[in-house]
């Protein structure tokens, strides 16, 4: 299939790159349209206790609280008269009500809360936007916080930092592509396809969005992952050409053979990425969910752009793919001996590389054995940004006011006399602090409110949730609600459907690299080489972000981590890891397909890959390094995490681990049941190996071009 394709590409080149190019772009133009529709929202687990409450509690009350929170610098009865006036003339279609102001005479400030008209986040977005410049009255400042005008900062910021972190790593890519390749024509070929792949997920995700909600971080991580993997791909495509040329075939039969051997391995290793991506579908959260599309999308796209765009151009430029080489590059083939040493030293001492690694990495992860889980905050905002300024000033001065606490719901028209005595059984609870009836019954139904002595988010509080669950209630149903409830629900909801997950990323890695290499401990090695160099990542983030080792630096404060990120993170990294570890096997497994010993199909796939495993990495850390400067924690925790995760994988367990744990499992590394190898063998993906290639001696002799 392969094969023909790849002829078919050179035949129809025009058609294909014209086709292929159109449709990206005009899949981008139109995508371009998801940036009015992004959200904030989808954190909660939509069928947990908290949100049913929520539900409840809206339908017998309406909306419940202030989307936006307005704090003024005065207690004077004039001026809050004139407070009034003035706001009680904000736009129906956009405002619900607006409370009048509360005074806190300790500080001298007072706030108002504004409820919008919209239950749609999208919708209170837009309605924000309208009321946003009428909150300044006269001369009075008004600090604007709330869950709506930090959806907003956080909206606003994300979409400015894509496109500083694109701005910034697109010409260092380029940059280290044309010193990679040695020649400006290869090195353009991957950010061509980097940009179309970009393009064509925005066009996604705006499709998506017109029957889901999606995330803001969606589209981040869709161009992060889009130009990364695009650059991955393009490089070992264009690589494998060039060497095909450089083995003396004219240029239809390297493209069919460039198509047929790393094209499949590119979908392969697409393919992993992307089902590690979808098993982020198996969570309930939405904000899961649109990562989710936005990274399949990504790496779908950038798969399907390096299989159709590239063959097609590969064709058209023939010998010319090196134009405009750099001239100290010229004719020049890049040396595999310093490979070479590096695999013959680790093999000498296998125990003595794979102890000391694994014992680092384990050391490297332990931090994340203390791990706490939040949600996202005002606190992911930079200091002194106003959203969070005005954040931390009402919970501050009007923390009775704030969203932290308890919001119970009653159903069932119980007797007053029972609530109040269930009221009483709340407010004797241990870190619960004052429990009162928050407004008359309606339509049978009760609404309690009950502060916190903590911290929402504490271990405290969190007891104090399973202890106010665990009474005996009045009516037919009594639901808790709130950020506390909330996040502990989300929390728990994913810890329900995280070993789905898992079974999902090993089974599946298990079956598509035994269908690959043909080994059944191939597969496994893989799977626990990734676990380490995720845990050790996972482990520094924890030792930063959660406990504050090095915060400062950052410009981050110190909190406890969002876990739909660190889920994300997980799904990426693994899939990343594994994609690494294909790309070293395919030439190992190729090299041992034509009879070579352990030590020299671990030296060849070595040899061959290193450059390139090394060059990817770079270039992908350049990519992800641009998002570690963002103003927004999530994105900064994912561009340091990738960076890590990377440094790491492609290096310390790639470039050592791997070669000694292959000397140390020797030819048991390649074993596979009789039934299953036949299997294996009727359904082979692994890439296939020029004829001429030869199995370099311990001198390091060979015959194969470098790919890149």
């Amino acid at each position: 299939m392969f094969a023909k394709w790849g002829s078919l590409a050179y035949r129809r080149r025009w058609v294909v790159l014209i086709a292929t190019v159109a449709l990206a772009v005009v899949g981008g133009i139109w995508g371009l349209g998801v940036f009015d529709r992004l959200s904030q929202g989808g954190y909660e687990a939509p069928t947990s206790e908290a949100a049913r409450a929520n539900e409840v509690a809206q339908d017998a009350f309406g909306r419940q609280g202030g989307d936006v929170l307005a704090v003024y610098d005065t207690t004077d009865p004039a001026q809050l008269q004139r407070i009034s006036t003035e706001l009680a003339d904000l736009p129906t279609d956009a405002v619900l009500k607006v409370l009048p102001p509360v005074p806190s005479p300790e500080s001298g400030k007072s706030l108002v809360v504004i409820t919008l008209r919209s239950g749609d986040n999208n919708t209170q977005l837009k309605q924000y936007e309208q009321i946003a410049d009428q909150l300044q009255v006269d001369a009075l400042d008004a600090q604007v916080g709330g869950l709506v005008p930090t959806q907003k900062a956080i909206n606003d910021m994300s979409a400015s930092d894509l496109t500083k972190a694109e701005a910034v790593s697109l010409p260092i890519v380029l940059v280290l592509l044309i010193i990679i390749f040695g020649g400006l024509v290869a090195a353009s070929l991957p950010v061509l396809v980097g940009g179309l792949a970009i393009a064509g997920s925005l066009g996604v995700l705006h499709a998506v969005s017109l029957v889901a909600d999606v995330n803001s971080f969606a589209v981040n991580v869709a161009s992060l992952l889009g130009l990364g993997m695009a650059i991955d791909y393009g490089l070992f495509m264009v690589g494998r050409f060039r060497e095909e040329l450089a083995a003396g075939r004219d240029t239809p039969d390297a493209v069919r053979r460039t198509v047929m051997s790393a094209g499949r391995t590119v979908l392969f290793s697409a393919t992993l990425l992307v089902i590690a991506l979808a098993g982020l579908m198996l969570f309930p959260q939405g904000f899961l969910k649109s990562l989710s599309y936005g990274g399949m999308s990504a790496v779908a796209i950038a798969a399907v752009v390096s299989l159709t765009l590239l063959p097609a151009l590969l064709a058209v430029l023939g010998h010319r793919v090196d134009k405009l080489a750099l001239p100290w590059r010229k004719k020049k083939t890049p040396s595999e001996g310093g490979w070479r040493r590096l695999a013959g030293r680790v093999m000498k001492r296998p125990v003595l590389f794979a102890l000391p690694i694994v014992l680092v990495l384990l050391a490297l992860g332990s931090p994340f054995l203390g791990v706490k889980f939040g949600e996202v905050t005002e606190k992911v905002l930079p200091e002194g940004n106003p959203a969070r300024v005005a954040a931390e000033t009402i919970n501050t001065d009007f923390a009775a006011l704030s969203n932290s606490g308890f919001k119970i719901v009653v159903t069932g028209d119980p007797s007053p006399a029972d609530v109040q005595e269930f009221v009483a059984d709340v407010g004797a609870v241990p870190g619960v602090g004052e429990a009162q009836v928050a407004a008359e019954p309606a339509n049978g139904v009760w609404l309690i409110n009950a502060g916190l002595d903590q911290d929402a988010l504490s271990d405290e509080s969190k007891q104090a949730l399973r202890d106010v669950r665990a009474l005996a209630g009045p009516g037919d149903e009594v639901l808790v609600g709130g950020s506390t409830a909330m996040v502990t629900d989300s929390l728990d909801a994913i810890a329900d459907k995280l070993p789905l997950m898992i079974v999902l990323l090993v089974g599946a890695t298990f079956v598509l690299m035994f269908l690959a290499f043909g080994s059944v401990l191939l597969p496994i090695k893989a799977v626990v080489m990734s676990a380490l160099s995720l845990s050790a990542t996972f482990g520094v983030l924890v030792w930063v972000f959660q406990d504050g080792h090095g915060a400062s630096l950052l410009g981050v404060t110190p909190a406890p981590l969002e876990s739909g990120i660190v889920v994300l993170m997980a799904a990426v990294v693994f899939g990343l890891s594994t994609d690494y570890e294909v790309f070293l096997l395919s030439r190992m497994v190729e090299a041992r397909g034509r009879g070579a010993s352990t030590e020299e199909a671990v030296t060849a796939g070595l040899a061959k890959t290193g450059r390139v495993i090394t060059a990817a990495a770079l270039l992908l850390i350049v990519v992800t390094g641009a998002f570690a400067f963002s103003q927004i924690t999530m994105m900064r925790f994912v561009g340091v995490g990738m960076i890590l995760a990377l440094a790491l994988d492609a290096t310390v367990v790639r470039m050592l681990l791997v070669p000694a744990v292959m000397k140390m499992l020797g030819d048991a590394a390649w074993w596979a049941p009789g039934p299953l190898r036949r299997i294996q063998e009727r359904m082979a993906i692994h890439e296939e190996a020029p004829v001429e290639d030869e199995i370099a001696g311990e001198d390091g002799n060979q015959k194969l071009a470098q790919p890149v």
